[in-house]
């Protein structure tokens, strides 16, 4: 087996170190989620933390790691007794697939030898053979919502409570969740960002010094993995030692109520939704001051806490990445430091004892900085909290007017040379569906075959049974009673009698904008309003759960602006910038979006494509766009016709008829489009 890379020997990523340390202090801390590029050593740092962990005793036999000095009373397995045998094992790292289903993820009842044998035998899920250690979930955003509730409330209860299949089992289930995610692949809901005690942005560092180290300890370790962590192994013992110490310190780790009002102040005065961020920031307060070795909360110990427990929870607007405005919350911090803060600086910054702080063992000086939190010298290279970020920096500034009749301007930037027109507040649009019944991935589009929702009929499992349908099961077994012997109450059943519901739930589709961005559209202000149209569907495709892509078209070409993706704010922040102005290749966009459905096709099957068309209806080669037309045959979709005026020529009603489409005018988008008109 190849030993783990040393969390020491990790260069960089200060404030991700600090935050795992701080939930390994204080699993109250409540998780941490960490958000970067890929080839960020995410998944690396949190395996050696992983191995840090204090080994833990635990019942012999026991499914669910009972503390034999505090056994859990209700342990499925149990009751124990004091006096049964233990052993002592390292902490558990417990990894989710992104394919998990909930059985796998809470357990379930065994339904075969319920049924077969009689027996009502419970199997344990990731969440029981995770507690008392680690439990990761790589690319967090990918999973499922109801799977990250259920993890997330075992996280913040402490205990996982399964009811389902008749089964009804409760078992405790604290850990340490870390998940990690890359934005470009879509974002969480605000409602489940809120539910990770703290977050870390992380990118590859700019400096080429710091990037050199990295490779030269990778390579190190790659040619001789047991030596290169034999040179780390003082530095590793130490920070085990110090995570112990700290968590013994931790139950005598005093909040002073100037520091508990302090942290209210803040939260309160970034307008926080609800009262989990106040507790998560003194959990994470308490956490840091046993990591320094004190015995009472400080000002610099609620800074720290401030810094990684609140740019999650700052989002106003579902586009808005995460952030914080560091000025804001510098003030905040003095107005609210109280007369009895024990360090007059508030939320100054100091080095700590102990712990891994000094040179590395190759004298580089590139160790990890634990006990700092602050971003660094530079802000990047590995301490990539982006804490400094404004709310109206590049992540928050959502880019929306207040008026939706702001005038178009051609802005710096435009990149094609044409003018780019303004977008205003986005709205609530009408729900555009693919007909039929599909069998993609869960959400709330479309009709479709899904894990959940409600139950339409049985059928015969492929492999094990993952929800029964009782109903159809007795029924099967019923004619077969007489010759299988049956001479008392009950029915005799057999595999074959098994039966699985059918259920029919919502599923989440591929939304491919298509649209038009010529001169034509420019005209009269037009594209104000169509771009926030487009916003808004992109909203709603977000509250959908759905991938998305755009295509835009001007000029003489037409061009994949996104391709598909499930980050909407990726597909928000091009529709921001797109430039209008030159001819209308509508045939060429139509191309285009066929080629980029054919692609998409190949790499996810089961999702049903939705393209919608946003344009006026006017062509320069209108001959061409009858045979780009036939390239969508069968496909759904909806042409958003955006003609205006008294005089109108159809153009956009005869595409849809070519294309087999609904016809959406764009005036029937919302309320707020068509009081646009009437003041334009």
């Amino acid at each position: 087996m190849i030993a783990t890379y040393p969390f020491s020997a990790i260069v960089g990523l200060d404030d991700l170190k600090l935050a795992l340390v701080l939930n390994a202090v204080s699993p109250r801390v409540g998780g941490v989620l960490v958000r970067g590029e890929k080839g960020t050593a995410k998944s690396t740092i949190v395996r050696a933390l992983a191995a840090q962990l204090p080994s833990v005793d635990v019942v012999a036999g026991c499914r669910f790691a009972c503390d034999p000095r505090a056994a859990d009373p209700r342990c499925p397995d149990g009751p124990h007794d004091p006096g049964e045998q233990r052993h002592r094992r390292p902490a558990a790292l417990v990894e989710l697939p992104v394919g998990a289903a909930e059985d796998r993820l809470v357990g379930s009842l065994d339904v075969e030898r319920a049924l077969t044998e009689g027996v009502k035998a419970f199997e344990p899920g990731l969440l029981a053979a995770a507690h008392r250690g680690v439990l990761y979930v790589d690319e967090v955003n990918l999973l499922h919502d109801h799977l990250v509730d259920l993890l997330l409330d075992a996280a913040a209860l402490g205990t996982c409570y399964v009811e389902r299949e008749g089964v009804s089992v409760r078992h405790a289930a604290r850990f340490l969740l870390v998940g990690t995610m890359n934005p470009e692949e879509g974002e969480l809901r605000p409602q489940l960002l809120d539910r990770f005690g703290l977050t870390v942005e992380v990118k590859a560092s700019r400096e080429p010094e710091e990037r050199a180290e990295v490779v030269r300890r990778r390579l190190a370790y790659d040619a001789a993995p047991e030596a290169f962590v034999a040179r780390w192994t003082r530095e590793e013992v130490a920070l085990g030692e110090r995570i112990a110490r700290a968590r013994a310190l931790l139950g005598s780790v005093k909040l002073p109520d100037a520091r508990l009002r302090q942290i209210a102040g803040v939260c309160a005065g970034f307008e926080v939704d609800g009262l989990r961020a106040d507790l998560v920031t003194a959990h994470a307060a308490m956490a840091h001051a046993a990591w320094q070795g004190r015995d009472v909360v400080t000002g610099e110990d609620v800074g720290v806490a401030c810094r990684l427990s609140l740019p999650h929870r700052r989002r106003r607007d579902p586009f808005d990445a995460p952030g914080l405005d560091e000025a804001l919350l510098q003030d905040l911090l003095e107005r609210h430091r109280g007369d009895d803060d024990p360090d007059p600086g508030g939320s100054g910054h100091d080095q700590g004892e102990g712990g891994p702080s000094g040179e590395g063992p190759d004298g580089t000086g590139h160790n990890s900085q634990l006990d700092r939190g602050d971003d660094g010298p530079t802000g990047e290279g590995g301490h990539n909290s982006q804490a400094g970020q404004g709310a109206d920096g590049p992540s928050g500034e959502a880019g929306h007017d207040s008026r939706l009749g702001q005038k178009e301007g051609a802005e710096a930037g435009g990149g094609q040379g044409g003018a780019v027109a303004g977008v205003a507040v986005p709205y609530r649009v009408p729900v555009l569906k693919v007909p039929g019944l599909g069998a993609g991935a869960s959400g709330r589009r479309s009709r479709a075959r899904t894990p959940q929702g409600r139950g339409t009929g049985a059928r015969v499992p492929e492999g094990r049974v993952r929800d029964l349908h009782v109903t159809a099961t007795l029924l099967a077994a019923a004619p077969y009673q007489k010759e299988r012997g049956r001479s008392g109450p009950g029915l005799l059943l057999r595999d074959g009698d098994l039966r699985e519901v059918v259920r029919e739930g919502r599923e989440s589709n591929l939304v491919l904008f298509v649209v038009d961005a010529s001169g034509s559209m420019a005209a009269r202000r037009r594209m104000t309003v169509v771009k926030t149209a487009v916003l808004s569907l992109l909203l709603d495709a977000y509250q959908r759960r759905d991938k998305v892509g755009l295509v835009t078209f001007r000029g003489s070409t037409a061009e994949v602006a996104l391709p598909p993706t499930s980050s909407v704010e990726a597909g928000a922040a091009r529709l921001r910038r797109l430039p209008t102005g030159g001819r209308t290749p509508l045939a060429a966009g139509l191309i285009r979006a066929a080629e980029v459905l054919r692609v998409e096709r190949m790499r996810d099957p089961d999702r049903r494509p939705l393209v919608v068309v946003v344009t006026d209806g006017r062509a320069t080669a209108a001959g061409d766009v009858d045979r780009a037309a036939g390239l969508l045959k069968g496909v759904a979709c909806v042409v958003v016709d955006c003609e205006s005026g008294p005089v109108r020529l159809g153009l956009a009603v005869r595409l849809a008829a070519r294309l087999g489409a609904e016809v959406v005018p764009l005036d029937d988008l919302g309320d707020v489009v068509r009081e646009y008109r009437k003041a334009g």
